[in-house]
């Protein structure tokens, strides 16, 4: 078993880092004064090649490997896990569910265009009363014998209002349980969609979360994706991908705090001094490898086809964790001059805390891990 990434994907890395300190560090001040959405720096990334980085080169992509794909949410992460989770909403679970499941004719109108950069994806499944459920969601789709007619609302919807294409999923036949939900290709211009309040959150400054509403939406068939009543599995396979690339996210803060823990120990502490936070330093080090290991091996499973749900829990609820541990401890041997937002660590503490949170709080992940254990 390989243990270590290959030479293209190690240069693969440093292009990326490269690209990431030169051009997302810099954007980063913006967006964290105005909390404005770098539209244009996401369409530079589309640009570069990053907005499609998995997806196949003869649907527009990159022709990436899954592995080269974290990597890059790892270093964006490094410099912005705004951008971070931008690049990975769009990706994961906006676009990828289109390769996996949609028609000819459907990947021949999105793909291109999400993988370039022209368009921007999202994905809706969240409501006030569901999380990552989607067993337990009501936004229904009628059939009325010509369209699918859409009603409900979504909440924390990332990438909303800038998006332009939405992976929505709905209820097509009530009381079915999770078989009765199906999932559509919803477009930012159908009539009675509609973005509604963009929330102002305590970290991940610059990216759009909304609630959306959908009043009468009318739904073609070749608007569905999938077969009717799949999108309970769709949902659940796609919501892997989506945790594996928040570990990256995560590991990418963790990563980014401890290189400036590392600085921080080397310039101003003392001989003395420096023996006495070692022990704090190297087990921060260890937990950062330790989630780097998980997640990739996370990665590499989803991305030869193998069973992966229990290890992409156990990636972004471990590297998650490790984040805000590893931000914590920073913090506490910076002292005040780290907890002023004229320090990145303030923002890397804020940023890792919502990785805990989203894609199914850290306390879902252990309730799925125990699950996946015991079936097994």
């Amino acid at each position: 078993m390989e243990l270590c990434f290959t030479d293209e994907q190690e240069r693969f890395r440093s292009k990326v880092r490269e690209y990431a300190v030169s051009r997302i560090t810099p954007s980063v001040p913006a967006m964290e004064q105005s909390d404005a959405f770098p539209r244009a720096l996401v369409s530079e990334m589309g640009g570069f090649g990053l907005l499609g980085l998995p997806v196949p080169k003869e649907w527009g992509g990159s022709g990436a490997d899954l592995i080269s794909y974290m990597i890059a949410i790892e270093e964006i992460s490094k410099a912005s896990a705004t951008v971070g989770v931008i690049l990975s909403v769009h990706t994961s679970v906006a676009t990828l569910p289109i390769l996996y499941y949609g028609t000819e004719e459907q990947k021949k109108k999105y793909l291109p265009r999400l993988a370039s950069g022209e368009w921007l994806g999202a994905f809706a499944l969240t409501e006030p009363h569901a999380g990552s459920d989607a067993a337990a969601i009501r936004t229904s789709a009628v059939w009325d014998g010509t369209d699918y007619i859409l009603n409900g609302s979504k909440v924390f919807i990332t990438n909303a209002g800038e998006a332009d294409v939405y992976i929505v999923f709905a209820v097509t036949g009530p009381g079915q349980g999770a078989s009765g939900v199906s999932a559509f290709i919803v477009e930012k211009a159908a009539p009675g969609f509609c973005v509604e309040k963009k929330e102002k959150k305590m970290g991940l400054r610059g990216s759009n979360t909304c609630e959306l509403t959908f009043d009468q939406v009318r739904l073609p068939t070749a608007q569905r994706l999938g077969r009717e009543g799949q999108g309970f599995v769709m949902a659940k396979s796609i919501l892997d991908g989506g945790r594996i690339g928040i570990g990256a996210q995560a590991l990418g803060i963790a990563r980014a705090a401890l290189e400036h823990t590392e600085l921080l120990v080397k310039a101003q502490y003392v001989i003395e001094r420096q023996r006495a936070v070692e022990p704090v330093l190297t087990e921060l080090a260890a937990r950062v490898e330790a989630a780097s290991l998980l997640v990739y091996r996370a990665a590499w499973l989803r991305q030869n086809g193998k069973p992966c749900t229990k290890e992409a829990s156990m990636a972004k609820m471990f590297a998650s964790d490790t984040a805000m541990s590893v931000t914590t401890e920073a913090l506490q041997l910076f002292g005040g001059s780290g907890w002023t937002n004229e320090h990145p660590l303030e923002r890397l503490f804020r940023d890792a805390k919502v990785t805990q949170i989203y894609e199914g709080t850290n306390q879902i992940h252990r309730i799925v891990i125990s699950n996946e254990l015991l079936k097994s």
